[in-house]
């Protein structure tokens, strides 16, 4: 994949958390993840269709999940990840990914999003079908990490 396809993701991802929930991102070192691969607790599927083709897969443990809902409500304590934690954390998603697509658009890149979807579970495994996956690990105020892992066709 081409890095001008991976750094829209990076500075999307850096200015939404910064913008919508005061996180300060620090990124991890990005590298090529071989299929199948586990999963943590939440991963949140955005499809890609256009000149990308593919999915953005948002993975993160519970606590980091709960970790962005807090700081996206204000610091409001979030005891456990009921649906408005959950509602919350997909919608930063799809900002991302809105903000991603026109990062790209202005670069004469142009793609289309869908809405995401949230799964929960132990031991998923991952397995993209005719995809490179390129793993971009978020650590969110050196606290907790986040990986947007990028399964896309050969472009």
């Amino acid at each position: 994949m081409k890095v001008e396809y991976i750094n829209p993701f990076i500075e999307a991802s850096r200015m939404v958390l910064k913008q919508v929930a005061n996180i300060e991102v620090t990124l991890g070192k990005v590298y090529l993840k071989k299929a199948p691969y586990s999963s943590e607790d939440i991963i949140i599927i955005v499809g890609l269709t256009g000149k990308i083709r593919g999915q953005a897969i948002f993975n993160m443990t519970k606590k980091a999940a709960m970790f962005v809902a807090s700081k996206m409500m204000g610091g409001m304590e979030i005891p456990e990840l009921d649906e408005m934690a959950k509602s919350a954390v997909a919608e930063l998603t799809n900002m991302i990914l809105g903000n991603t697509a026109t990062l790209l658009y202005n670069r004469g890149i142009g793609i289309e999003i869908t809405p995401p979807s949230f799964l929960t579970g132990q031991n998923m495994q991952i397995s993209p079908t005719k995809m490179k996956t390129i793993c971009i690990p978020l650590i969110l105020d050196n606290e907790v990490n986040m990986d947007i892992d990028l399964s896309v066709e050969n472009v």
